[in-house]
């Protein structure tokens, strides 16, 4: 395409074209980023041109016109982040969907993303293990829990070109949450894991590391011919302290890993070699998310958590790279742009998943979310960590969940069982709330832990604060089944975990094919974003140059993409 996006302006010298220089050139030119691109100065006025073809350029240069001032070679998507992400898990895309709870991030939301060369997470937090064991078979039979790695180089039109490399692990994976209340599903569910090969797990919502995690981590390390420590299971923590992250980026306690030997969950071989190596060689840094978040700003986040990895990396010798990558507020091409140029190796999306077609969230939570701007957002009680006054994000617009949620903590709070609570607010949560007596309810909430954890019905027994805990948590954790099962009657009671990137996002695809909630997949979404992201960096590199961008070129629409 020799001279598609040069401008009409005409040349001094004969038979030749001036490179591109208006606005609306400029702004096409900054979209072809699979090009290799020629920046040329006017030595008389200093002005910028931008040439797409070669031999352009050189004609112009040589007709004394144009001086060369430097060159751009392509920008492709997949090459945004940190390669070796790619290498490391099997996927064209430095792009991760996140885990949701409950399923929300579904199986096939997992199948479309890794079919797409992204890798998927299923939301298994807060589902039974009976439930997890059911889709983590789904994804193995779908996907395979091993397969072949295919080397990808893209092409200018943007499809790839792949050959079968070593056996390696398929791009999927599984949420494995911390369960400081549940420890024993959080055994189960690694147990289940472990069971069926699956080689890639999310960690979230760590705090403290705990047996569950480590071993997941450690099963399978092998001292490879080279020397080198090789695995078998990866994590990607995601973690937004850096005290969490040291954790991660340390080896496994000593004693942790004793203990586990001890229990035959490890051999003593593993635990040698993770005394070795850090627990896990991808840490996502989730910056103000939805869900379990500590609304850090992901400009001061990830570059904290970059330094701390170099810091660990050198003090421990580690051979290995460490990829940091990037969540939270990651809902438009600018933002995935500013990701990768802090130095993310890969970024992570979640809450604009969530209203997407494969989501798990009912059709009237996905409109809710379709709705949302970037500051229908609040922070609301966490159902899993509700004693230890735990937040999580979650939307706010078209739902009193958070308003009635606090109100239900600040009650355990001052009181110490379900008796003292005085009759006027016992009356108000028993018809607003929980829509049945409290005997009623604990009865329901005890039938509940019975069949998933005895053991915490025996302590509500003996412990009336916790049955307290227990009959109020269920309200927070039957808040988000009403938003996946679409129950109308309890409309206001949704809770929908929602960061402020759904806002962003809502506000980018305002006019375009992604504003329908029907035409919301989670492939389009993943693949617009890259585009973007790809024709953001281009403009960017070309205003480093001197060349005056203009303001469209900063901002791609988004348009269906194969």
């Amino acid at each position: 395409m020799p001279n598609s996006y040069a401008s009409a302006e005409p040349a001094r010298g004969p038979g030749l074209s001036r490179p591109a220089s208006t606005p609306d050139a400029l702004a096409r030119l900054g979209e072809a980023m699979r090009e290799s691109v020629q920046v040329l100065v006017d030595p008389r006025d200093r002005a910028r041109g931008v040439a797409i073809d070669a031999r352009q350029a050189q004609d112009l240069c040589d007709s004394g016109d144009w001086q060369l001032a430097g060159m751009l070679p392509p920008v492709f998507p997949e090459w945004l982040g940190d390669r070796s992400f790619g290498e490391v898990h099997g996927t064209r895309f430095p792009y991760v969907g996140g885990a949701m709870a409950n399923g929300i991030a579904t199986t096939q939301m997992v199948i479309e993303l890794a079919r797409a060369g992204c890798l998927g997470f299923f939301g298994a937090a807060g589902l039974s293990p009976g439930r997890v064991e059911s889709e983590v078979a789904k994804l193995a039979s779908e996907l395979g829990s091993e397969g072949v790695r295919t080397r990808s180089e893209p092409t200018r039109s943007g499809p790839t070109k792949s050959e079968p490399t070593e056996s390696a692990p398929t791009a999927w994976g599984v949420n494995l949450i911390h369960s400081p209340s549940e420890p024993a599903i959080e055994d189960a569910v690694c147990d289940i894991l472990l069971r069926h090969g699956v080689r890639c797990v999310e960690a979230s919502a760590y705090m403290a590391l705990t047996p569950a995690v480590v071993r997941y981590a450690a099963t399978g390390l092998r001292r490879a011919p080279d020397g080198s420590v090789q695995r078998r299971n990866r994590l990607l923590a995601k973690v937004s302290r850096e005290e969490v992250a040291r954790r991660f980026l340390e080896p496994a306690p000593a004693e942790m890993l004793a203990k586990l030997v001890a229990r035959g969950e490890l051999t003593r071989d593993e635990a040698e070699l993770a005394a070795q190596v850090p627990i896990a060689e991808d840490i996502t840094a989730e910056a103000d998310s939805g869900g379990h978040t500590d609304n850090r700003p992901l400009t001061a986040l990830l570059p904290s958590l970059l330094a701390l990895r170099d810091r660990i990396a050198l003090e421990r010798g580690y051979h290995e790279p460490i990829r940091i990558g990037a969540a939270g507020g990651i809902g438009t091409p600018t933002a995935v742009a500013a990701a990768f140029a802090l130095g993310a190796a890969y970024v992570q999306t979640g809450s604009v998943n969530q209203s997407c077609i494969e989501s798990g969230l009912g059709a009237e939570g996905r409109a809710m979310l379709c709705a949302a701007g970037m500051a229908d957002v609040i922070m609301a009680p966490a159902a899993d960590m509700f004693e230890m006054g735990v937040d999580v994000q979650v939307l706010r617009r078209g739902t009193l969940f958070a308003v009635r949620a606090r109100k239900l903590y600040e009650l355990y709070r001052a009181y110490s069982s379900l008796e003292d609570i005085p009759a006027v607010e016992r009356e108000k949560v028993e018809r607003v709330q929980l829509r049945a007596t409290f005997d009623d309810a604990w009865a329901s909430t005890r039938a509940f832990w019975m069949s998933r954890d005895p053991g915490q019905v025996e302590r509500a027994e003996r412990d009336p604060k916790h049955r307290m805990a227990l009959v109020f948590r269920a309200y927070l954790g039957l808040s988000s089944r009403w938003a996946i099962d679409g129950l109308a009657v309890r409309s206001s009671d949704y809770q929908i975990w929602c960061g402020p990137a759904m806002g962003a996002f809502n506000s980018w695809v305002k006019g375009s094919f992604l504003e329908a909630p029907e035409n919301r997949s989670v492939v389009q979404v993943a693949r617009n974003l890259m585009e973007g992201a790809a024709a953001v960096t281009r403009a960017q590199q070309l205003r480093t140059f001197g060349v005056a961008m203009p303001p469209s070129s900063f901002d791609f629409r988004p348009r269906p993409l194969a």
